[in-house]
């Protein structure tokens, strides 16, 4: 899950993290309030969607009057902003966020993410603040620098001592990074957090550390635990359809092909997008229905496969083991034949009750195609919306 920006500022302000002053709009008037209630001549109206980008993008304007403040409210909300990461829908100016101007020194990058290689979280710094961290990775691998922080341990003296030479602080943004990032490791963990970047991090006129910008993705497996973080969900900022699945416990991600796959098992639903890629066909979902199905959540599951308007064909790859196959070949068949449903469908059964299940297909009535094993799947789905 992940929040907006400043929501994310105000989470880690309260662990110490220093970030400019500033309030959420959601109207031209409120934008203007929260203006005239901020320090300074110089504001800065920043754009709030769930995307990187944004400045770019006429997302993020500098002003310094009450009426430039009004006048870029004006512009932005309502407006779609398409950046490299909304892709060519873009998405909708729905909040903003009126900020103080900083008058920048330097510009930092820095961020944390959990490493599941090493089961550690990883500090990535760099001077090349302001920029994709995925272009200077690429263009100057040299300047970014990476540090394992063992849970068991947490961060210590040894690992801010390097973040801060990687950085070249110096002076008072040299002293205050030790807070500063013990700060941002303590939120960090403590929120249950998968990604924590600053972009940029910034040593202001004065020689302070500030986090001017702040992006926070969260572990939708600890949200239950996370109350006051889920209360920040913004679900107008998600795809319909994940939001529609993630009511009936399917994990659903949308791709950008044309065969809907519905699987039982993340590891199972992983080789069958490959399988049909390896066919020559596209995925246009990853689809998982869990360990526990039932014919209801295998006919919204089928529903929200068919809400994206570019499937032209369904694979159902159903492994049985707590889960039976009767019971999936039920929902399919009910699923069927109350949607109407005319798209090829093939469906692979493996496991408990599959005799069973196969026999519940093979007497529908249905033009459901039957495969014995993933490849042999993987080929008739394609087969059939090629039209071969």
């Amino acid at each position: 899950m992940n929040i907006h920006e400043h929501q994310a500022k105000a989470l880690l302000a309260k662990f110490g993290v220093r970030v400019p002053n500033g309030h959420a709009a959601y109207t031209v008037d409120e934008a203007v309030a929260a203006a005239r209630n901020l320090a300074g001549d110089v504001k800065v109206v920043k754009a709030q969607i769930h995307a990187g980008g944004r400045g770019k993008a006429g997302g993020v304007k500098v002003v310094s009057s009450l009426d430039d403040v009004r006048n870029e409210a004006q512009e932005m909300l309502g407006k779609v902003l398409v950046t490299h990461q909304t892709g060519p829908a873009g998405k909708e100016v729905q909040r903003l966020y009126i900020e103080e101007g900083c008058q920048i020194d330097r510009e930092l990058y820095l961020s944390m993410l959990i490493d599941r290689a090493t089961s550690q979280v990883s500090i990535i710094s760099s001077t090349e603040g302001g920029m994709d961290i995925e272009a200077v990775a690429e263009q100057t691998p040299e300047k970014i620098l990476s540090i394992s922080i063992n849970p068991a341990t947490g961060i210590k003296p040894h690992h801010i001592r390097r973040v801060v030479k990687s950085l070249k602080l110096e002076g008072a943004a040299a002293k205050q990074a030790g807070p500063f990032l013990s700060g941002l490791y303590n939120a960090f963990c403590s929120l249950d957090a998968s990604l924590l970047e600053i972009n940029p991090l910034v040593v202001d006129a004065d020689g302070d550390l500030i986090a001017l910008d702040a992006k926070m993705g969260f572990d939708d497996n600890a949200l239950f635990r996370q109350k006051e973080v889920l209360s920040l969900r913004d679900l107008s900022e998600e795809d319909p359809a994940e939001v529609r699945a993630s009511e009936f416990d399917l994990n659903y991600i949308k791709l950008d092909g044309n065969i809907g796959c519905m699987v039982n098992g993340a590891g199972l639903a992983m080789a069958t997008m490959d399988i049909i890629q390896l066919e020559g066909g596209s995925p246009a979902n990853f689809l998982d229905v869990g360990g526990s199905a039932t014919a209801e959540r295998v006919t919204e599951a089928f529903k929200i496969i068919l809400s994206d308007s570019n499937v032209e064909g369904i694979l159902v790859n159903i492994f049985g083991g707590i889960m039976r196959c009767d019971v999936i070949a039920n929902g399919v068949v009910e699923a069927a034949r109350a949607l109407g449903l005319e798209k090829p469908l093939v469906v692979r059964l493996e496991g408990t009750n599959v005799e069973a299940g196969k026999e519940i297909l093979s007497s529908s009535g249905l033009a459901i195609i039957p495969a014995d094993n993933l490849a042999d799947a993987a080929s008739k789905i394609v087969a059939a919306v090629k039209g071969n």
